[in-house]
């Protein structure tokens, strides 16, 4: 039964674990198989034609295991390739950027909305653009963040260090009074603490995992393909590396994860 195909999620690395994470809990019935690209991370100094070209081979691995959805857990591909590879597949598919818009601009009450994440989504516009396309009254203040990745990934969540970055980073955000921000890259969950005590309180956090978990539990309602199952599992797939990947993981979901496997696109 198409209901009991797994979720389909994939992500340049290991950042895209926030939003299966978040898949899993709100959808614990569902199996889940997760691909990282680790062998050609990170994406977001690759051209648009390349990150195309590793969507499709992406997506391709992830049909071969009869998902029933697939959920693109990359800011990049998200903002740069989505609506290309639409056209070339006939399952649904879920990107990060249109759930955290959607929410932001819900959020927002001051109609100044901040956007975080890597040079390359920054320098896309594509979060500017949809949000203009929801209410052109917003104004938008991005800022690429890109140190934020390398301290999630060494694990340095809570230290001086980060906190000194994230001030650096965050300052001319709070100097346009923004009370929304989009943390967009699915790495900065993790930084959520440290990020809200440098913007304090009334500053609202938009994380696209978890308002990504949300619409795709929505589209699984509407296109009546929720499981059946009691309890679901996951299944991870690296294309390089799964000690590397093994490590991570970890932190990303909270538990250890066993028996990564390496892929071979083809």
């Amino acid at each position: 039964m198409a209901n009991d195909y797994p979720i389909g999620i994939f992500d340049s690395g290991v950042g895209g674990l926030t939003v299966a994470k978040e898949l899993i809990r709100q959808l614990p019935a569902e199996d889940i198989v997760y691909f990282g690209d680790t062998a050609r991370v990170p994406y977001g100094i690759k051209s648009k034609e390349t990150v195309i070209r590793f969507s499709i081979e992406n997506i391709l691995f992830l049909l071969k295991q009869s998902v029933k959805l697939i959920c693109v857990a990359c800011n990049t591909v998200s903002s740069v390739a989505l609506p290309v590879i639409k056209n070339h597949f006939r399952a649904p598919i879920v990107g990060v950027l249109t759930p955290a818009v959607r929410e932001a601009v819900y959020a927002t009450q001051n109609k100044r909305i901040g956007v975080i994440g890597t040079p390359s989504t920054i320098k896309s516009h594509s979060y500017e653009n949809l949000i203009k396309e929801f209410d052109p009254e917003i104004k938008v203040f991005s800022a690429a963040t890109p140190l934020f990745v390398p301290l999630v990934e060494e694990g340095w969540i809570n230290t001086p260090v980060t906190k000194d970055v994230a001030r650096k980073y965050l300052e001319p955000l709070i100097k346009k009074n923004v009370d929304t921000l989009i943390l967009g890259c699915t790495h900065y969950p993790l930084l959520k603490s440290v990020l809200q005590e440098v913007l304090g309180r009334k500053v609202t956090l938009i994380d696209s995992a978890k308002q990504v978990g949300m619409e795709v539990k929505k589209m699984l309602v509407s296109e009546n393909l929720l499981s059946s199952t009691k309890k679901g599992k996951a299944r991870f797939y690296v294309s390089d590396n799964p000690e590397w990947f093994t490590n991570l993981a970890e932190r990303f979901l909270g538990y250890p994860v066993k028996d990564v496997s390496k892929a071979e696109l083809s």
